[in-house]
């Protein structure tokens, strides 16, 4: 495989380059993944006979290994080309895919997870390191638009295009589907794509991948345990608090290797405030949308009794609307800035949910339809000015550490948002059944509480949309 190094190319305005189309194309399908299973978590249960919380860890674990994995991509992405890195990342995915795809029982599915996950975890970063690299500051707003398609927009199709999978047969096929689509977006992209970055000689700090991989695992884990109906709310306390521990002494060691030059995650991105809000605007987002995508399809299969394929049916209009906004998006804020795009989709966003905490089992589902589709869009009008703000306040040299930091903390706040909606509708159904409530109403008033507590997190969204600039201002260190 060839690895001579090219220039990157000049770019005509109005065009997107050649490599970020293609790796627009391969984490679209890579991420697709992380959301895949959630429409399976009931078919799971009865299958693999593993309860909701531990069912639901074929989604955390997913994003966990994520958040735990691509810390190490800003030193990984510096020592390989494009191409290198390209293939070793659909590699990794693909061999994860078809571990899944055989898995006898339900540990070896979760390892396959955690390997499509470590795959996937590298193509993020890649993308976006890439993508400041080529495109010109002012066509940034519609480039990065067509990449909302990959990365926001591929998570919120998962649950339609896998009830339409389930309909067919069992959960394997989700992955049986996957696999030779994977193939051939790899041989495509290496006949296709150029290196344009020259590797570079660096050192990585084991101790720090160790302290980021226990710490983020552990917090969710212990989170997830405080919905547990078998009295692990304990023991669930006591690893969650490890955790913070943990992370808290993975920010100190960044810290530290600040002052050598080579910390694994450059916390000096948090200086640029910026970068800051937007950073924050994107994981409560994406808190909101993986906890929201989590619930809908237990919702409407385990208490309304609906199929995969009708669920997917449902969900599917939501996700369409959001990538067919992504570029016009992307090109109002190029023509505007972000406020008048960030503050009304915000404010959707929270009204979407509000609008969650109404379900019933009498519910329209045209009602459920136009709330998701509400949701949908107010994610579209904030994730595309978000993340091109936040990556444009940035100076060059931390662009890699900025889409590291970006990218981890997306996948740590939605594996909280899905522990947490579990949590809270959980412990909410247990207590009102303990109570002499019956089932289906006790598991409605837990959904409910647990759309609530979401619909609470998202008011600071739009706290934030109202600071942030309509545009970043140049960095220069």
């Amino acid at each position: 495989m060839s690895t001579a190094v090219q220039e990157p190319p000049a770019v005509k305005a109005g065009r997107t380059p050649k490599v970020v189309r293609l790796l627009v194309l391969a984490t679209f399908v890579v991420i697709l993944n992380e959301t895949l299973m959630i429409n399976a978590i009931p078919r799971l249960m009865d299958s693999l006979h593993v309860t909701e919380q531990a069912a639901q860890w074929v989604s955390t674990a997913f994003m966990l290994t994520m958040a735990a994995v691509i810390p190490v991509t800003g030193w990984f992405l510096q020592r390989v080309t494009i191409r290198q890195a390209y293939t070793i990342a659909m590699s990794v995915f693909m061999v994860g895919t078809a571990l899944s795809a055989v898995a006898p029982f339900f540990a070896v599915l979760l390892l396959g997870r955690i390997v499509q996950a470590s795959g996937t975890a590298v193509m993020m970063p890649l993308l976006m390191t890439t993508l400041m690299t080529v495109v010109p500051e002012g066509d940034r707003g519609r480039v990065m638009g067509n990449v909302t398609l990959a990365i926001s927009v591929a998570p919120a199709l998962g649950p339609a295009v896998s009830g339409l999978i389930l309909q067919l047969g069992s959960w394997r096929l989700l992955f049986v589907a996957v696999l030779p689509i994977a193939a051939t977006v790899t041989v495509f992209g290496l006949r296709r794509m150029d290196n344009i970055s020259e590797p570079k000689v660096s050192s990585i700090d084991w101790l720090s991948v160790a302290l980021a991989a226990l710490g983020f695992g552990s917090l969710v884990y212990g989170l997830s345990l405080f919905g547990d109906r078998s009295g692990s709310v304990g023991l669930g306390i006591g690893i969650a608090a490890a955790g913070v521990a943990t992370v808290t002494a993975f920010v100190l060691r960044q810290l530290k290797l600040q002052r050598t030059g080579v910390p694994l995650l450059d916390l000096r991105t948090l200086r640029h405030r910026t970068y800051g809000l937007s950073l924050a605007m994107l994981s409560i987002g994406f808190l909101t949308m993986l906890g929201s995508m989590i619930l809908l399809p237990l919702y409407l299969q385990n208490l309304r009794g609906i199929s995969p394929l009708e669920t997917g049916l449902l969900l599917m209009p939501g996700g369409l609307a959001m990538g067919l906004l992504g570029p016009t998006v992307g090109k109002l804020f190029d023509r505007f800035g972000s406020r008048p795009l960030v503050v009304p989709g915000s404010i959707a966003i929270v009204l979407a949910l509000g609008g969650l905490t109404q379900i019933s089992m009498t519910m329209p589902y045209w009602q459920v339809l136009a709330i998701h589709t509400l949701l949908m869009l107010g994610l579209a009008a904030t994730f595309t000015p978000a993340f091109t703000l936040g990556m444009g306040a940035l100076p060059s040299h931390l662009y890699s550490h900025g889409s590291s930091m970006l990218g981890t903390l997306q996948q740590v706040a939605a594996a909280f948002g899905t522990a947490l909606v579990v949590t809270v509708m959980s412990a909410r159904a247990a207590q009102l059944a303990g109570s002499g409530i019956e089932s289906v109403p006790a598991q409605v008033s837990g959904m409910k509480l647990a759309f609530g507590v979401v619909a609470a997190l998202a008011v600071v969204t739009v706290v934030i949309a109202a600071t942030l600039p309509r545009r970043a201002a140049t960095a220069h260190s």
